[in-house]
């Protein structure tokens, strides 16, 4: 399984992405008064997905059905709010913990 956490432009891989460096990273952009974009990268069986939040720029391309399960993992993304503007750290590690 691989799950990379990118936020603003420091990436890190699941295992060095706890709770602390999230928010550390949200909020101190936050209080800078940048834009928070946070990309979710999740390989593993029959899931490849790349998932960003509001901020981030939009990539154009072609699309593909997705798998069950990556519609879980896409399902989970929006109830936790990661969909929203003003989502907060702690949704972002409820949701790795959640697909871990």
């Amino acid at each position: 399984m691989t799950i990379r956490v990118k936020i603003g432009s420091v990436e890190n891989d699941i295992k060095d992405a706890d709770p602390n460096w999230i928010n550390e990273q949200i909020n101190r952009r936050r209080a800078d008064g940048a834009l928070v974009c946070v990309q979710v990268t999740i390989i593993w069986e029959s899931v490849d997905l790349l998932l960003s939040t509001s901020d981030c720029p939009r990539f154009t391309g072609g699309t593909r059905p997705l798998s069950v399960r990556e519609n879980e993992i896409f399902d989970l993304w929006n109830k936790l709010h990661l969909n929203d503007k003003d989502f907060s750290g702690g949704n972002l590690v409820a949701f790795l913990r959640q697909i871990t």
